[in-house]
């Protein structure tokens, strides 16, 4: 997610933690794959140095396979009927961005058996390379959430790194579920409202079985109003749609940069078509060597993380211009009398509810990158006091309390995370971790219960396992920052552990959502040099983040 209309890349799971990791900040070194120690110390050793002596003698051919694998090469072990691989793409420039051309393909309902069910359309994008004489291929990206839209992503990462713009043609989608695709529709917007309403935190009897039934009947109006769509909503059916549309470009092989969720979709399609991956960059990880479950009990603990250890200090270090505390403690006390006030009194004004959900929901959402956090803390003034705040107060707080997330999105989200791995159905677990992580990280934690309910109904099976382990891939370059609250990063690790020969660039000093493309040099040059140069790097390696003024 790039600004406090949080919900266009990153993930927002939030589900109940009762084995969260460590709440200890990780190693400013970064992480290695299983090795020796003096695999150990060399990146110890890599910390200190600039982005160029990071570089220097330290890369490998970024298409050279991590360790020969005799097994079975896995690609193209299902032949997609003609009727989809013969198709024509009908390109013209896109509607909401000319700057792109856009198109649609045709895809099987449900990969696995072809000729079952309606087909699925597809949205694809196009953006050609600035410099087609120095053209090196075509880079696929996708999209965030899950729930978000990537179909017009190519213009903005042409414009936001111009030398891989200049060297690749970069092609995006929306995948099956979201936006121009065949969509997913579960609420109404006033459904939706109700869902998010009241206080996540009440753990009164009541409460609980309001937020139960919500739970359930948005799982319910899933199956209702998306039908026999629904179990094909998931990561594994969108690897095989983007292996479809790397075939009608007529590209033997993709490179690949997936950001948040994004990272899930690239190491599923990595997984089942290991030899069509000429490069991949996965920014900012999902937890894909597990479940959606696993992963999201991590959440919890990350984004209270985030919140504590780097808003909160942020903001009483500038007492003097948002008035909320000079020192930690006093911007804690202020923030809980202020949503106990929204709990007895939201504020009301016209369609605008501010209650306390919906002030954990601007907090969120503000806290993925630390340029969003002036955001909040002016939001928070006009909570302060409504009536008489700064007009320019109020309409962030509009924007920032009032516009978290959507029914679309959420539709794709719970599809995706409910679908892809089997969940625990027993609603008695979920109250009692809903209870533990109300009382232990309060921000995001209270909403456990709401969150895990649903996948806990839901009336699908979990879509077909996929077993990420590296094999047949050239180098992965992975990309975290130690402090994500969404895809943290402990789960990164895991990930990159089970991403076997895969190379992981620690972000130190640094908690923002999305590493590429940003104003950290350091990072930067390694992705640069790994897409454009063929170099990636030998070990892991840790950026440090350039220190704001």
């Amino acid at each position: 997610m790039n600004t406090n209309a949080s919900n266009t890349t990153a993930s927002h799971a939030i589900t109940p933690n009762t084995t969260a990791p460590s709440t200890t900040a990780p190693n400013t070194t970064a992480s290695h794959t299983p090795a020796a120690g003096a695999t150990a110390s060399r990146t110890r050793r890599a910390a200190v140095a600039v982005a160029a002596a990071v570089l220097a003698g330290l890369a490998v051919p970024a298409t050279a396979s991590a360790a020969p694998d005799a097994g079975r090469n896995p690609g193209d072990a299902e032949v997609a009927p003609a009727r989809y691989t013969h198709q024509t793409l009908a390109w013209q420039p896109c509607a909401k961005q000319p700057a792109l051309d856009c198109a649609t393909m045709t895809a099987p309902r449900d990969w696995h058996h072809a000729d079952a069910g309606a087909d699925v359309t597809i949205a694809v994008s196009r953006h050609r390379a600035g410099d087609p004489a120095k053209r090196k291929g075509t880079l696929l990206m996708a999209a965030g959430g899950p729930g978000a839209s990537g179909l017009l992503r190519p213009a903005n990462l042409a414009t936001a790194a111009p030398a891989v713009g200049a060297a690749y043609d970069i092609v995006g989608f929306d995948q099956r579920g979201v936006g121009e695709s065949t969509r997913a529709v579960c609420q109404t917007p006033e459904e939706f409202q109700d869902f998010l309403a009241g206080d996540f935190r009440d753990q009164s009897p009541a409460a609980i079985a309001r937020v139960v039934a919500n739970s359930k009947k948005l799982a319910a109006s899933c199956q209702e109003r998306t039908g026999d769509l629904l179990p094909y909503l998931n990561t594994e059916q969108t690897a095989h749609d983007i292996d479809l549309f790397r075939g009608l470009l007529g590209e033997q092989k993709l490179s690949y940069f997936g950001p948040s969720y994004a990272s899930m979709i690239g190491a599923y399609y990595g997984t089942l078509f290991p030899h069509r991956v000429e490069r991949m960059v996965l920014d900012s990880n999902i937890g894909f060597d597990g479940t959606w479950e696993k992963f999201e009990l991590g959440q919890p603990m990350s984004f209270q993380r985030r919140f504590d250890e780097d808003f909160v200090p942020w903001l009483a270090a500038r007492d003097a211009t948002y008035h909320w505390g000079s020192t930690p403690e006093e911007v804690q006390a202020r923030w809980e009398q202020r949503r106990a006030a929204l709990h007895d009194q939201p504020i009301i004004d016209g369609s605008l509810t501010i209650g306390p959900n919906q002030l954990d929901n601007g907090a969120i959402s503000a806290i993925y990158e630390r340029e969003t956090f002036p955001f909040l803390a002016q939001a928070l003034t006009a909570v302060d006091d409504w009536q008489g705040a700064d007009p320019a107060a109020k309409a962030m707080a509009g924007r920032l309390f009032g516009q978290y997330l959507s029914p679309e999105f959420l539709a794709e989200y719970f599809s995706v995370t409910c679908n892809d791995t089997p969940w625990t159905t027993d609603m008695d677990t979920w109250v009692q971790r809903g209870a533990e992580n109300t009382a232990r990280y309060p921000l995001v934690g209270a909403r456990t219960l709401a969150f895990s309910a649903v996948c806990a109904s839901w009336p699908t099976a979990p879509a077909p396992k996929v077993k990420v382990t590296g094999a047949h891939l050239p180098t992965v370059l992975m990309l975290n920052s130690v402090h994500d609250p969404a895809t943290y990063y402990e789960a990164a690790l895991g990930a990159h552990r089970a991403l076997r020969g895969s190379k992981l660039v620690t972000v130190t000093g640094s908690g923002d959502h999305g590493q590429y493309p940003t104003a950290n040099s350091c990072v930067t040059n390694v992705v640069e040099s790994y897409l454009l140069g063929d170099r990636a790097p030998e070990r892991d390696l840790v950026c440090p983040t350039p220190q704001a003024g």
